[in-house]
């Protein structure tokens, strides 16, 4: 029989390897993606570096996980809010009006602002976020696109999946 200390850290290594919990959604549903992220072909070239969730004008939109506000203000003509999640992930909120300050302390689920008209044809919120500066889906974290599953490409002699 195992020892308890056996049990602890196989329990401790399963845990190590399963997946972060999935963000928040920031809008209430139901959720819709009205444009998806589309990578850039280069880091300046063009794409949807974000998604785009559909929600009504004035929604509340709340806080993914939690973390510290990284930046409220404009950019260009929008207001933007992101957050800094324990993680290092950087994720971005437009057009957002909010009362939040640069160093502000969040936990998932706060409301973070409310979402102004502007940046689709039907009210949208604008998701974004970024992995050591790179952007990446956040559809990764709200648990919009299935986890890849590698798949043996060998038969062992026996006829089963090889090594």
């Amino acid at each position: 029989m195992p020892s308890v200390l056996t049990l602890l850290l196989s329990a401790a290594a399963v845990v190590a390897t399963l997946p972060p919990p999935p963000w928040l959604w920031p809008v209430d549903g139901p959720h819709v993606v009205a444009r998806p992220y589309s990578a850039p072909p280069s880091p300046y070239g063009r794409g949807h570096r974000g998604a785009d969730l559909t929600a009504h004008e004035g929604a509340a939109v709340r806080a993914p996980a939690g973390g510290v506000v990284h930046f409220a203000g404009f950019v260009v003509d929008r207001p933007v809010l992101s957050i800094r999640h324990d993680d290092g992930v950087l994720s971005s909120f437009e057009p957002v009006e909010s009362d939040l300050e640069r160093g502000d302390l969040v936990d998932a689920g706060d409301v973070i602002g409310t979402l102004l008209p502007g940046h689709c044809d039907v009210p949208c919120l604008h998701v974004g976020a970024r992995v050591l500066g790179q952007y990446v889906s956040p559809l990764r974290y709200l648990g919009g696109i299935p986890r890849s599953v590698l798949l043996p490409t060998r038969r062992s002699e026996h006829g089963r999946p090889g090594p």
